[in-house]
């Protein structure tokens, strides 16, 4: 009896302190803040034992182990902004990005972890959600913050990629384009925070482009017009400004100055506080460069806000502005006298956006952008020793020093080139491109294997060229609308990873077009220990079209018949407006994993094929071309008038060439400090058709030769290489980074690559004997850099960046003498410490 009382007792004294307790815990876990999610490898295989650290204002206020699945849950009963820190064995350690979350919110978050030796990125070009490299078979490389922070520009930066070759006309600030996998300048579409960043018809010129408030670059190789609409011929430069992370103001100040007068100053400021997060930044990069009238001067401001309306929606603004004033000497190996000229560029890039996960496998993003962008070009006045009567039309002209133009080639020429001619000064022009773009982007996880995608894209587009010497005023304007639809995932637990998509493009100014894409990856064997330690096989297929240029559309055939005649004459004779210049794409590769992981090794195998390119075609060929005859030629040659008299060019679809070569790269760390990466990439390249007028002769004109070698005045013969393509090119990178200190090494090579000196009827005469053989006429350099920080105190370090160790005057195309060696040295001030987020 006794022991059947006191079992009451315990049981009514253990009620009563359960009714305490969940008393006392009810406050917070009601209004707990719950966080979960899954930890995968870069495969999607669940990592098990991984320690999640919830973190808010630097300190650690709640942790969990995942399980056997890789999933976990953390609950807390504050509410703030926090970011989770994961670790787990033979894994780097990982800091995923800041959210906030509220009290009653369940947070979902899905953490991807990187083997610890290799860098394998969450990538978002490739399937247009955030998606781990070793899931996706396109070709993708990502530039950190480590990478850029010491960089003043992007020009040698992307020369760091494979299949990658960056080229500038002059020293800094002068104008540099970009060519991926052999093609065009113009077939690299770019991009910051999610908008296009181009001009119309898609030329982007990084010259002017400064890294500030740039924290990730991603280059995307391949057709991409399914996910991007038009511009993405031959790949995608993605960028992206970084946001305010630390819970208090944190301040950084940074000067430096070298050789060539160079001083660059750079201020921002950053923080989050509840639901706000704020970044502002600005810098001024000044040098005097190497040559006469060279002087560049670059003032970036950037911006980033965002607010958290609740864990599920977020508003997001971004803005970039640069302005920018260059000297602009010319090509001062064929002349030796500097032009008097400048050129000016402003350029806005604004994004707006709202993004909503709405369910946890539904999310929502709308976004708006804005592209403003201005050119003006300035020749103050005409230099050089004037010549009257040069020619056989009794012109009148500027010559620049008598000088020896040597190629690559060992083939060279002395003589006078026409530096300006006797026209009314100054001459100027103006470029203007205004882009507004909606995008809309739905992205929804049917099942853990499967995912899909829709977008809309709209723009209005608005161009102008003006030439006030010649009292031009070409304007142009386009609506276009792309829809998008794709799906990726995987089959097999994780061995096979595909993308299918497409998209249908309808531009106002050439129609509606298709462009499908499809990829895949399998895992021959899946990561693992041991020497051979993970194979996977990819191919990559693709459509894209490119949007043509303003000049192209304004000195089309079509538009000269409906603009100087009337549209009967076009449509009889059915000729329609420019179509845009496409292109296809085959890759197949593989990747190989040595030593668990240490090594990654890459090779792929790529073929483009660019059709329907835009070739100025004399007004005589057009009627054969067109292959016109009896009436119908007569109507041409009618229309075309002196056009046709003169054999005065416009433009048709009527170029094609294409780009075939291996990419490789490998890469891998020494220790836990020192990271090492590789590439080497051939290209075969060649014109298949072309009919422009410089190399397909009118009856009576001949093709320039040189000891009876034909040669290409402004582009490449049929059979020949593109221009500036070399056929070989590398690159090593090497960075040691500890505590205190980080050393970055980086350096490229190019082989020879086919050019022109583009002085067709430009010698003291009018004729062409300036002109050398395109085949190998630019040189072959190596351009080596070597920069590295200290951190003397928290507060304050020091930096430095070399570039061109070795001097090298060949790395711009020929007529163009390189910045010889040059070197920075600063000071950088940091109060708040990025990592005390």
């Amino acid at each position: 009896m006794f022991f059947l009382l006191l079992r009451g007792k315990l049981r009514r004294i253990a009620v009563t302190f359960s009714a305490f307790t969940f008393l006392a815990l009810a406050p917070v876990c009601l209004f707990a803040a719950s966080i979960r999610g899954t930890v995968t490898d870069t495969t999607g295989a669940n990592v098990s034992g991984a320690v999640v650290a919830l973190l808010q204002g630097g300190k650690v206020v709640s942790s969990s182990v995942t399980g056997s699945d890789g999933s976990f849950e953390i609950s807390t009963g504050s509410s703030g902004r926090f970011f989770l820190v994961v670790s787990a064995q033979s894994f780097r350690q990982l800091e995923t990005p800041v959210f906030y979350a509220g009290s009653l919110d369940s947070i979902e978050r899905s953490i991807v972890l990187e083997p610890q030796w290799v860098r394998q990125y969450i990538v978002v070009t490739a399937t247009g959600t955030p998606t781990p490299q070793a899931q996706t078979s396109s070709a993708t490389s990502v530039l950190t913050y480590a990478d850029i922070a010491q960089r003043s520009d992007f020009v040698s930066l992307l020369r760091l990629m494979p299949g990658v070759v960056s080229t500038q006309e002059g020293q800094r600030g002068a104008q540099s384009s970009l060519f991926i996998r052999g093609g065009s300048s113009n077939d690299t579409k770019v991009m910051i925070d999610g908008i296009d960043a181009g001009q119309f018809g898609n030329t982007f010129d990084f010259g002017p482009l400064g890294t500030t408030a740039i924290e990730r670059a991603e280059v995307y190789r391949g057709t991409n017009s399914d996910l991007y609409g038009a511009n993405a011929d031959s790949g995608i430069v993605s960028l992206t400004t970084p946001r305010g992370t630390t819970s208090f103001p944190s301040i950084l100040l940074a000067a430096d100055a070298g050789n060539f007068h160079t001083s660059h100053e750079e201020a921002q400021l950053a923080g989050a506080h509840n639901k706000l997060d704020y970044l502002a930044a600005y810098s001024w990069l000044q040098t005097a460069n190497a040559l006469p009238n060279d002087e560049v001067h670059l003032g970036s401001a950037a911006g980033n806000f965002g607010y958290q309306l609740n864990s599920t929606t977020q508003l997001r603004g971004t803005a970039h502005y640069s302005v920018a004033a260059t000297g602009s000497p010319n090509a001062w190996d064929f002349y030796h006298v500097a032009d008097d000229a400048t050129q000016k560029n402003q350029d806005l890039y604004i994004s707006a956006s709202i993004d909503n996960q709405t369910t946890p496998g539904f999310h929502n993003m709308v976004r708006y952008g804005a592209t403003r962008k201005r050119e003006q070009y300035s020749l103050w006045h005409a230099s050089g020793e004037y010549v009257k009567d040069y020619d056989l039309n009794d012109d009148n002209a500027y010559l620049g020093n008598l000088v020896t133009i040597t190629g690559a080639n060992g083939a060279s020429v002395t003589g006078q080139a026409i530096l300006d001619y006797d026209d009314e000064y100054p001459f100027q022009y103006q470029l203007a491109s205004n882009r507004d773009q909606l995008l809309y982007q739905g992205d929804f996880t049917f099942m853990q294997h499967l995912q899909g995608l829709i977008g809309f894209h709209y723009e209005d587009e608005r161009g102008s060229e003006v030439v006030p010497s010649y009292e031009e005023n070409d304007t142009i304007e386009a609506s276009n609308y792309d829809y998008i639809a794709s799906i990726h995932g995987d089959f097999f637990k994780g061995r096979f990873f595909y993308y299918a998509g497409g998209s249908l493009l309808h531009y106002s100014l050439f129609g509606t077009y298709t462009t499908p894409r499809a990829g895949f990856t399998v895992y021959v064997l899946k990561p693992r220990s041991g020497v051979f330690s993970g194979t996977r096989i990819l191919f990559n297929y693709g459509d894209a079209i490119r949007e043509p240029a303003l000049t192209d559309e304004v000195d089309s055939l079509y538009n000269f018949l409906v603009t100087n005649h009337d549209y009967s004459d076009a449509q009889q004779l059915h000729i329609g407006p420019l179509a845009p210049p496409s292109s296809r794409m085959y890759e197949g590769g593989v990747e190989q994993s040595f030593l668990s992981e240490h090594i990654l090794f890459r090779a792929s195998y790529f073929h483009n094929e660019f059709g329907r390119q835009i070739d100025s075609v004399g007004g005589r060929l057009l009627p054969d071309i067109l292959g016109l005859t009896g009436d119908a030629r007569a109507q041409l040659i009618a229309a075309l008038g002196y056009y046709y008299n003169d054999d005065y060019p416009l433009s048709v679809n009527t170029g094609a060439f294409r780009a075939q070569g291996i990419e490789t790269t490998v890469e891998g760390g020494i220790g836990r400090s020192i990271f090492l990466r590789g590439g080497y990439t051939y290209l075969d390249a060649v014109q298949q058709r072309s009919f422009d007028s410089d190399n397909v002769p009118s009856p009576g004109t001949s093709i320039p030769t040189y000891n009876g070698i034909p040669i290409g005045a402004i582009t490449p013969l049929v059979g020949a290489r593109p221009f500036r393509r070399p056929p070989h090119t590398g690159f090593v990178t090497a960075t040691y980074s500890q505590s205190k200190l980080a050393v970055l090494f980086g350096a490229f090579f190019a082989s020879r690559s086919d050019d022109s000196t583009y002085l067709e009827d430009a010698d003291s005469e009018g004729g062409n004997s300036l002109l050398l053989p395109n085949r190998n006429l630019d040189h072959g350099y190596a351009k080596i850099d070597l920069g590295g920080s200290y951190n003397l105190l928290t507060w304050l370090g020091i930096y430095a960046q070399a570039e061109n160790l070795t001097s090298s005057q060949h790395i711009a195309p020929i007529g163009y003498p390189s910045l010889p060696f040059n070197f920075r040295a600063g000071l950088r001030f940091q109060w708040g410490k990025q990592s005390q987020k």
